[in-house]
């Protein structure tokens, strides 16, 4: 008589299994890594379409006059970073006792803002910088809504004074 034995069998139940786990762990991790993607692509998106992009590409021919007013009448502007102040110094008729100066950040619209720049004597504007600026922010100029004229640039590293003096 032969020993015969029978087959070994498997008593585990399958959740207790390697083999199950493993082919299920690998979709569920595409899964995750795909909605991390999605969340970190929607998290810090770049914002380099203006949301009302239709508005201001009409208005650009009346953005491209006011900058030639500028031009025309021999208008510009020097700007300086100070720790808490920003001073804007201009030359040509500039007249009125503030100008409005929009701070716009080259990535993230949500961080662009105004300031409202007071005279301290002629040709000097100056207010208290609320938000962190840095180089390479982009600028424009003017007396207002119903400004004739506007000025556009950006800052460079140089228009930091960091000596608190303004």
């Amino acid at each position: 008589m032969m020993n015969r034995s029978l087959p070994k069998t498997d008593t585990l139940p399958w959740y207790r299994q390697f083999w199950p786990w493993f082919l299920i762990a690998l979709p569920a991790s595409v899964v995750v890594a795909g909605f991390t993607t999605l969340y970190i692509a929607n998290r810090h998106a770049d914002d380099l379409v203006a949301d009302e992009y239709y508005k201001e590409g009409l208005a650009i021919n009346r953005q491209l006059a006011r900058q030639e007013e500028a031009r025309a009448n021999g208008i510009a502007a020097s700007l300086s970073v100070g720790d808490s102040e920003l001073t804007v110094r201009t030359q040509g008729p500039v007249s009125g006792p503030v100008l409005r100066l929009r701070l716009s950040h080259p990535m993230e619209s949500d961080r662009d803002f105004y300031l409202t720049l007071g005279r301290r004597s002629d040709g000097v504007y100056s207010a208290p910088l609320s938000n962190a600026i840095g180089p390479y922010w982009h600028w424009t100029l003017d007396t207002g809504e119903e400004s004739s004229w506007r000025l556009d640039g950006s800052l460079s590293p140089l228009e930091f004074n960091r000596t608190g003096d303004g």
